[in-house]
């Protein structure tokens, strides 16, 4: 197990992989249903091998791989160790590994949430993690100061696309800015500088169009903004220069079941991601 952080920061390792392998990121998410339509059971042993075939299908060849937590953490601390597993085999094979597992919290614990996937020594460490801001931005302070010293990254939760976020991100605080202004706004100070491109990302939904002028949104925040809803949500990859604009080239769209449904077959899984891939670079050159 490696203690040492990366040689460089997390936006330009990044930036790096999508110009060399496409900008995509694929879920790894082994839930009950994906497991069953894949001839597995829903038990650990099922879960290691769903996450295996996904890492040996596409870790040597998408930007970014994304495990989320909660789909291993179900099956207690054998799920875990899986988990753990997948993380360095995918990181062996040339992915960047961004954990989705949405931590939020404040002092001590934010700190502990911090280290677990943020400090090189930990046997869960990634090259990011998502985090939730809603107790408020401060409060990730711990995980993004280590980010800045470990070479790692952050995704903070802006504009998500489920619709009941609307009620929370688009709430307008008293300087007429909105929650997911605001927190865009504070991302964009962290990347200041940064090139080629900062290690601080925002999520922001892909089937989103309608609600960026609402939330009064500047998506330029110099770092990446990682975009659910490719695929099995609805939007499309024509979809991200009419939802992006300007920030297009920024965007590292997350696919899952759209790849995922293909498995357990490693060439579908491969042909599925390559496909997504090639249709993201095709509207982000369209749009430049």
């Amino acid at each position: 197990m490696t203690t040492k952080p990366p040689a460089e920061p997390f936006g330009a390792r990044l930036r790096a992989a999508m110009d060399d392998r496409g900008p995509l990121c694929v879920g790894i998410d082994p839930h009950a249903a994906l497991l069953e339509s894949w001839g597995l059971d829903d038990d650990v042993a099922g879960c290691e091998r769903f996450a295996r075939t996904v890492v040996e299908a596409l870790a040597d060849r998408v930007a970014v791989l994304k495990p989320q937590s909660a789909f291993f953490e179900r099956f207690g601390s054998r799920g875990i160790a899986v988990l753990e597993r997948t993380v360095a085999e995918a990181r062996a094979a040339g992915a960047l590994v961004l954990m989705d597992a949405k931590r939020g919290d404040i002092g001590s614990t934010m700190a502990a949430y911090a280290a677990t996937y943020l400090d090189p020594a930990s046997p869960l460490f990634s090259d990011a993690v998502t985090v939730s801001p809603y107790l408020g931005y401060g409060s990730l302070r711990p995980a993004l100061d280590l980010a800045r010293e470990s070479g790692t990254g952050v995704f903070v939760l802006a504009l998500t696309s489920n619709p009941e976020g609307a009620e929370v991100q688009h709430a307008v605080r008293a300087d007429g800015a909105s929650v997911a202004a605001t927190m865009l706004g504070h991302l964009r100070e962290e990347n200041a500088g940064a090139a080629p491109m900062g290690s601080y990302g925002a999520v922001v939904g892909a089937t989103l169009s309608g609600s960026l002028a609402a939330a009064k949104a500047d998506l330029a925040i110099n770092g990446p903004l990682l975009a659910p809803g490719i695929g099995a949500q609805g939007a499309t990859a024509a979809d991200l220069p009419k939802v992006f604009g300007a920030a297009v080239r920024d965007v590292v769209p997350n696919v899952s079941r759209g790849v995922l449904r293909h498995g357990p077959d490693a060439a579908a899984l491969r042909a599925s991601a390559e496909r997504f891939a090639d249709e993201v670079r095709e509207a982000v050159a369209g749009a430049a």
